[in-house]
């Protein structure tokens, strides 16, 4: 009797010792879900935000110009920026292939934009360059110079028209583990180091010069890497894995990066995200076995 009471409480710990750690991993579950999921938002949300940029961006491009093919252009793509970001905002955060889809209609948006921002720059400059060695002509043809004048009246600054078409944009994302060999491997419990390569778009709008840029890379677990430093970013402190500082000349440019792996890294999906100038410019999700 003795000995069956000693059996029963052993076996009364372990089945407390059980549940006590099914209720751990599950809190760490629902944690790490929550990352995900907060991070899904961040990344919709920020879409929204440049749709509704770009949307605003055609309307005050219209009040600027005064001829009525590139206005009715304008207002082409204003409605189509306007409809996707309605398809954006029904879309769930965490349907990736809508936010995928929406993610490259998001580029060709810029784009489109960036070449009517170049068109209207370049109408600006002819315009000043001949009302400077033309004038005599501006007096005997009047009405045409004013045509010309409704495009360019007051020059708009640089900076207040090429600001949202100026971001940056980072291109063919690849996160990939190498084992002590500096061989590429899918068992990411193998991996020495992490290696990022993306490529920087050709921008000819955008500033050229150093630029800083940030990658986080999020674990399965929802843990950030490195914990290196950290990074203002709407209006709140990120925290970041890796950060390089780059000469950008406007022209394409591919860019590498590394990650010595200091901690037992678990299987599963990685979130890479990557900003620059207060933007996220680029992400990826990469799994490893």
């Amino acid at each position: 009797m003795k000995r069956n009471n000693i059996i029963l409480g052993i076996l009364g710990v372990l089945l407390v010792g059980a549940v006590a750690f099914l209720g751990v991993s599950l809190k760490r579950e629902r944690d790490a879900n929550e990352d995900m999921r907060e991070l899904a938002a961040l990344d919709k949300k920020e879409m929204e935000n440049e749709y509704q940029q770009f949307a605003d961006q055609y309307s005050e491009m219209k009040t600027r110009i005064n001829n009525d093919s590139i206005i009715a252009q304008l207002t082409e793509e204003q409605l189509k920026t306007q409809r996707l970001l309605a398809e954006l905002k029904k879309v769930k955060s965490d349907d990736a292939r809508e936010i995928t889809r929406l993610k490259k209609e998001l580029a060709t948006v810029r784009e489109v934009l960036r070449s009517y921002v170049l068109e209207i720059d370049s109408l600006n400059r002819l315009n000043q360059k001949l009302q400077a060695t033309n004038e005599e002509l501006r007096v005997s043809n009047e009405e045409a110079t004013r045509k010309i004048e409704g495009l360019s009246s007051e020059r708009i600054s640089l900076t207040e028209k090429v600001a949202i078409a100026a971001q940056l944009d980072a291109t063919d994302i690849n996160l990939t583990a190498k084992n002590k060999r500096g061989k590429t491997t899918k068992e990411i419990s193998k991996a020495k180091t992490l290696q990022l390569n993306f490529r920087i778009a050709k921008n000819v709008t955008a500033t050229t010069g150093l630029r800083t840029l940030y990658v986080r890379v999020m674990t399965p677990a929802g843990n950030i890497l490195g914990g290196s430093g950290s990074f203002p970013y709407e209006n709140k402190t990120l925290q970041y894995s890796i950060k390089r500082t780059v000469e950008y000349s406007g022209e394409e440019m591919p860019v590498t990066m590394y990650w010595d792996v200091a901690e037992a890294l678990s299987s599963g999906t990685y979130q890479v995200s990557i900003f620059a100038d207060g933007n996220m410019i680029g992400s990826r999700s990469v799994a490893f076995k």
